[in-house]
C-alpha cells in the first residue's frame, strides 16, 4: 500500500484491516485531511475515514461516534450530509467511514448556508439524539472550569422549548461547498432543540476566524439572518446573541487554557461582539 505521509498521519494498521473488511472496494492510497480539529480523518479515494480520538471532547462540542452515525442514517437522500457506508469500534477508538465530498470550505454568499440549516431544521431529529443544554447553565460551567476570568454573562435568555434536528457543530469547518448547496459534515455533536444555536455557531467571529481566517462582516451576517427561513428564530437568536457569544467566548478560554494558542486570538474576537 502507498503510504504519503508521515508516521503521525499514517492511519494505523488496524483501522486499515477493519475497513478494508468492510468496504473491501475502499481504495488502497489513502492520505490524511487537514482541517480537523479533534479527530483524525483521511481521504480514500471516494471514501473518507475517520477515527475518533477517545476523550476528545469539550464541554461545548461532544464528540460521539454513535451520535454521528444516527444523523448520517436520518439524512440519508437529503443532499444535507455525505452518505454513511460503515462504522466500527477499535480498541484505539471508533470509526466512520462516510462518501467523500468534493469541494472545500464553503466560503460563498452566507445566505446559502442560512438556507441549509434552514432545510435539517425543518427535519425531525431522530430518535435517540440528545437535548441541547440550557445555554446558559452550559456557559457558567464552562466559565467556572477556567481559571481565567470572563465578562459578567449577559441575562439569561432561555432557549425555546421545541426539539428541531441541529447540527451541533455548524462552525465554517463543517460546511462544504460542493458547486450545488452547501452541505453539512462532521455530525460528532448533533442534538435536537432550539435552532438559534446553529446560527450562533455559524455567526460567531471566532469559529469564523479559526475555520476562514476572518469574521463575518456586518453585510454577511445580516445576509445570513435574512434569509434564515424562520423569522421567529432569527429574533429568538437576536435576542440571545449576546449570550450565545459569551458562551462561545468560555469556550474559547477554557481551550486556549488548554494548550489551543489559536483561541486566545479567537476569545478576544468573541468578546468583540459583546
Amino acid at each position: 500500500m502507498t503510504r504519503p505521509f508521515t508516521p503521525s498521519k499514517a492511519p494505523p494498521e488496524a483501522l486499515l484491516h477493519a475497513v478494508r473488511d468492510a468496504l473491501p472496494e475502499v481504495a488502497t492510497n489513502w492520505h490524511a485531511l487537514d482541517g480537523g480539529r479533534t479527530n483524525r480523518v483521511w481521504q480514500a479515494g471516494a471514501i473518507v475515514v475517520k477515527l475518533f480520538t477517545p476523550d476528545a471532547e469539550s464541554p461545548l462540542f461532544p464528540n460521539d461516534p454513535q451520535a454521528e452515525a444516527l444523523a448520517l442514517i436520518a439524512l440519508a437522500n437529503t443532499g444535507l450530509a455525505p452518505r454513511l457506508r460503515a462504522s466500527g469500534r477499535l480498541s484505539g477508538g471508533d470509526w466512520l467511514a462516510y462518501d467523500y465530498l468534493p469541494g472545500q470550505i464553503f466560503a460563498g454568499d452566507p445566505a446559502d448556508v442560512a438556507r441549509t440549516l434552514g432545510r435539517l431544521h425543518r427535519l425531525s431529529p431522530p430518535p435517540g439524539l440528545r437535548l441541547a443544554p440550557d445555554w446558559t447553565d452550559q456557559a457558567e460551567a464552562i466559565a467556572e472550569a477556567c481559571s481565567g476570568a470572563l465578562p459578567a454573562h449577559p441575562p439569561r435568555v432561555p432557549a425555546r422549548k421545541i426539539a428541531c434536528f441541529l447540527h451541533g457543530d455548524a462552525v465554517p469547518g463543517n460546511i462544504i461547498g460542493t458547486g450545488r448547496a452547501p452541505m453539512l459534515i462532521d455530525w460528532q455533536c448533533p442534538a435536537q432543540g432550539d435552532p438559534a444555536e446553529d446560527l450562533a455557531a455559524y455567526l460567531s467571529p471566532a469559529m469564523q476566524w479559526l475555520y476562514r481566517g476572518k469574521p463575518l462582516t456586518a453585510d454577511e451576517c445580516h445576509r445570513f439572518l435574512a434569509a434564515y427561513p424562520d423569522p421567529d428564530t432569527v429574533a429568538h437568536y437576536r435576542a440571545a446573541a449576546a449570550l450565545l457569544h459569551w458562551r462561545i467566548a468560555a469556550h474559547c478560554l477554557w481551550k486556549a487554557e488548554r494548550g489551543a494558542d489559536d483561541y486566545r486570538t479567537a476569545l478576544h474576537l468573541e468578546l468583540s461582539a459583546l
